[in-house]
């Protein structure tokens, strides 16, 4: 079975500048792990469109299977994760970024906020999870449902 890469990206300038540990950074690593990925890179910077594009460029360049990121998608003036992450999506999968405010959307009202983009480029998954621990918690039970799948068909795998 071939062992999946994934680049992690946490979004925040607090975290970036040392202000609070990026805990959903860590809770992130630590299911995508369990899901069996090995993880290529990881990485927290602040609220930056260019930055943040230039991560997801880099890992593109890497040619890694699974590319999240955490913070940034909620409707805040610094919140641009989306915005740094649509030029790099060939194909939009709404559903997936649907399913992730559904689900948690049986924990608060607010995961409707979440402003969160999922696509792909090429052969790489790319999927925005908000920025809070439980949202990154939620988003792995959700993605550990799909992501076998999507990375499946991606190889040109049959149904």
């Amino acid at each position: 079975m071939k062992q999946y890469r994934a680049a992690l990206i946490t979004a925040s300038t607090r975290a970036s500048h040392g202000t609070f540990a990026d805990e959903s950074g860590a809770i992130l690593a630590r299911g995508i792990m369990e899901l069996g990925f090995e993880i290529y890179s990881q990485i927290t910077i602040p609220d930056d469109k260019e930055l943040i594009s230039s991560e997801i460029s880099r890992a593109l360049g890497a040619q890694v299977d699974l590319i999240l990121t955490t913070g940034g998608t909620g409707i805040s003036p610094t919140d641009i994760t989306p915005e740094a992450t649509r030029p790099h999506l060939e194909k939009i999968l709404p559903g997936v970024s649907e399913a992730l405010r559904a689900f948690g959307r049986e924990k608060t009202p607010l995961a409707d906020l979440s402003r969160g983009l999922a696509g792909i480029n090429a052969k790489t998954l790319i999927i925005n999870l908000p920025g809070s621990p439980h949202g990154v918690r939620d988003g792995i039970e959700v993605l550990g449902k799909l992501i076998p799948h999507i990375l499946s068909q991606l190889a040109g795998e049959d149904h």
